[in-house]
């Protein structure tokens, strides 16, 4: 098949052991059954503002985790409610025309149209068809993604749903629902990272969002429960896991995946800085890798600017190298495309540099072997 030459789809293929996906599997079907249970709600709630707690009846569209792997393992990195780049991994093994590779593309349109699906149903109470769907994010033309959300766009309009692309000023918030060029919208898929509703016209979205007149996801109390970097913290404490009474292999099977993460306001500074070199500094509100920074390259004066309520600090887990059959070398990270507790699909981001980036010459999304 032909594709554009300028989406960051990589011609390497990814390697991902079996063995560790399905332990991969085992952790993300793991956290989502955490999320629901009424004593982790109690216990994440109290961090959480007004409009994380508030629960609108349906989960959130497109679910990402990332996982480094290691000699010993996959390694958690982190969760993400509006994880992009589905579309190009399927398309990165359309074009590698390997059947052993293909993981996504039999059944990754069906699974991802169910959650659409799904979505509407649970939202709605199932009393009518999903007919208007609006996906949205800031500054469109700048988006590195956008090719992927005009792809979105047109499968859904394939399947008979009505579907546009637009920044939140384009909606119109009316007492009965949210409208776009007059029509009403159902489903908003939100690829906005304003994760909590709290700047702008996000900020008039999130009036419709609670008063339940629109279907919007991903959603905060999804990204609160899951995606929230400081949700990391509990998922590493011993102490915590005990307090939600999970099996013992639940509690191991934690600890082992999810690297030890703090707020840096919960450890000595002195210590830090001393185990730096081992450490990654990452800021909580922020997203694509943005201020995340490797603890061997800060100065001191850096260290020391950080914003101790608001920078998580992690473990630092090395990539895996990929390389290509001419000698390249590429670090890698391995996405799961997620709805609730179901596979929708296996993605791959190969780079060179400090994070995962879609600059890399021969980078980007890859198709994956499962071996």
């Amino acid at each position: 098949m032909s594709i554009d030459k300028n989406l960051p789809i990589s011609r390497v293929t990814a390697h991902l052991p079996r063995r560790d996906l399905r332990k991969m599997l085992r952790l993300v079907r793991l956290l989502f059954r955490m999320s629901q249970s009424v004593v982790y709600r109690n216990e994440v709630f109290p961090e959480l503002p007004d409009v994380a707690r508030f629960d609108p009846g349906h989960a959130a569209l497109m679910m990402g985790y990332d996982f480094h792997l290691t000699s010993n393992g996959p390694r958690l990195i982190e969760v993400n409610t509006n994880a992009g780049g589905a579309y190009l991994s399927w398309l990165s093994e359309q074009q590698a025309e390997q059947s052993s590779a293909v993981y996504l593309s039999h059944r990754f349109e069906q699974r991802l149209l169910n959650s659409f699906l799904q979505e509407w149903h649970d939202f709605s109470g199932g009393d009518q068809s999903l007919r208007r769907v609006v996906i949205i994010d800031e500054d469109l033309e700048k988006q590195a993604l956008f090719p992927e959300m005009e792809a979105c766009k047109s499968w859904l309009c394939r399947h008979d749903i009505d579907a546009h692309i637009a920044t939140p000023d384009e909606l119109q918030l009316q007492s009965d629902g949210v409208y776009f060029r007059g029509d009403r919208v159902d489903l908003i898929y939100n690829r906005h990272c304003d994760f909590f509703l709290e700047t702008g016209q996000m900020l008039r979205l999130k009036q419709a969002y609670l008063a339940g007149h629109v279907c919007l996801s991903p959603n905060p109390f999804a990204y609160g429960l899951l995606a929230d970097k400081r949700r990391m913290t509990l998922w590493s404490d011993p102490g915590f896991l005990d307090k939600l009474s999970l099996p013992g292999g639940d509690k191991a099977l934690l600890l082992e995946i999810i690297p030890q993460s703090f707020l840096l306001s919960g450890l000595n500074p002195d210590d830090t800085w001393a185990q730096r070199k081992t450490l990654i500094f990452k800021p909580v509100t922020m997203f694509a890798g943005r201020g995340v920074l490797l603890g061997k390259g800060i100065t001191r004066k850096r260290f020391s600017s950080l914003d101790p309520e608001t920078t998580l600090v992690q473990q630092l887990v090395t990539p895996s190298v990929e390389t290509s059959t001419n000698g390249q070398e590429f670090k890698l990270d391995i996405r799961l495309f997620v709805y609730r507790n179901h596979l929708i699909g296996v993605g791959a981001r190969l780079y060179r540099g400090q994070v995962t980036n879609m600059k890399t010459e021969g980078g980007g999304f890859a198709p994956v072997k499962i071996i």
